[in-house]
């Protein structure tokens, strides 16, 4: 196929996608749609704290795939080594989520500690996967073939959702402290039966570079150089405002639908399933208007669809406006990831993609941290107002579209391949 780069063949691509296949499953039942609102209402039963604690639980899984995500992707890039450490990341994922199984009503600790150590070996595994793209598609496909990704990832999340939404919907008159614990089982299961394909498939063409000195010294080094990366620095502070945004509302969706739409449990577990729909869609279409109409233009699209998300959301009063700002948000959400980690790959040099992406995850999670916290320590100073919240929230976007502005992304090309 055109799109991909020598000697990679379609199954290997499939094998890729097949990763945000399985991993989304825990984002989007764990983190977005079944855990948060079961931690706020069952486990920390609706203290005022709540929705500020499971916010801080994710703030520090993200901070901590900051500090160290880079020194992961150096050594990874040093040795070879994507593909083995993948996999650890993985097993680790599956584990601590199945563990929420024991996370019940008045067990916060437990069901804290369990959050951030499953997050976190979840970011580092999508740092270590997204550093495999610039293998797998030529520079004028990367757009492309990461939609594809995001859009089986979105379909893994709804794949995943689904079954446990059966399991749910089939225990009638069973306590949330029943079904979620179980939901968590499959969640587990679901991203390891799911994720093999990779392991299987997958190829590592990377070689073990000769240089000898330890991760940390080479991102030091990348840090102390960024001068000759202008595009691609500013383009990383660009993520680190959007994503801000983008993450709380991911991480806050079924809290925000059910504290402040009053959606029931299944409603909300509803909307969050055709979201994921539109996201599918967003993610798969929008990777070929990006290698159409240019990445910075495709990624200001998506900002500007993200504000005016956040405005409707705000102001709706009626489940169905807010029907309509969920799945502008969906939409939004697959585009705008999906081009963000085409454009990194685009930026990024050859020779050094695990150690770049980990710089790419390093704002990513960096945004992962005040972006959720933004919205916590709102709702918690202000009585619960959810609303306030969510308009806090969009600042984040205006900023992103205004640091967007300015970027060469042709110019950066040229600084990365040199």
């Amino acid at each position: 196929m055109a799109s991909l780069a020598p000697e990679v063949k379609f199954r290997e691509v499939w094998a890729w996608s097949m990763y945000d296949f399985a991993n989304s499953g825990y984002t989007t039942v764990v983190i977005t749609a079944v855990f948060s609102a079961y931690f706020v209402a069952g486990v920390a039963q609706n203290a005022p704290w709540a929705t500020f604690a499971w916010t801080a639980a994710l703030s520090t899984s993200y901070l901590l795939i900051l500090l160290t995500g880079p020194l992961v992707g150096a050594w990874a890039d040093q040795h070879a080594a994507k593909k083995r450490l993948l996999l650890f990341s993985t097993v680790g994922c599956v584990v601590f989520t199945a563990l929420l199984y024991f996370a019940s009503p008045g067990g916060v600790a437990l069901a804290l500690c369990l959050i951030v150590l499953s997050n976190y070996f979840f970011g580092v595994g999508e740092n270590l996967i997204a550093a495999f793209l610039p293998e797998l598609a030529n520079s004028g496909a990367m757009g492309r073939v990461s939609g594809w990704g995001w859009a089986f990832g979105y379909l893994g999340g709804l794949t995943a959702l689904g079954i446990c939404l059966s399991y749910i919907l089939s225990s009638k008159g069973s306590p949330a402290s029943h079904t979620v614990p179980v939901s968590m089982l499959i969640t587990a299961a679901f991203f390891a039966i799911a994720a093999s394909p990779t392991f299987i498939f997958l190829k590592e063409r990377a070689k073990p570079q000769t240089q000898t000195g330890n991760p940390l010294a080479r991102v030091m080094q990348t840090l102390r150089h960024a001068k000759a990366f202008t595009d691609l620095r500013r383009f990383l502070l660009c993520i680190l405002f959007y994503q801000a945004g983008v993450t709380a509302v991911i991480s806050l969706a079924a809290i925000y639908a059910e504290q402040a739409m009053k959606f029931t449990t299944q409603q909300t577990i509803t909307l969050i399933l055709v979201v994921n729909i539109t996201a599918a869609a967003g993610a798969f279409g929008f990777g070929y208007l990006q290698d159409a109409i240019g990445h910075v233009r495709a990624v200001a699209l998506t900002l500007v669809g993200w504000i005016a998300m956040v405005v409707i959301a705000f102001f709706s009063e009626t489940h169905f406006s807010f029907w309509i700002a969920a799945n502008l948000a969906g939409l939004c959400m697959g585009s705008s990831q999906a081009a963000g980690r085409a454009i990194v790959g685009y930026l990024a040099p050859p020779a050094r993609l695990a150690e770049f992406f980990g710089l790419w995850g390093l704002a990513v999670k960096a945004a992962s941290i005040f972006g959720p916290l933004t919205y916590g320590a709102v709702t918690w100073m202000f009585a619960g107002n959810h609303r306030l919240g969510i308009l806090c929230i969009g600042v984040y976007f205006v900023a992103g579209l205004i640091l967007l502005s300015g970027i060469d992304i042709e110019r950066g090309r040229r600084a990365a391949l040199a």
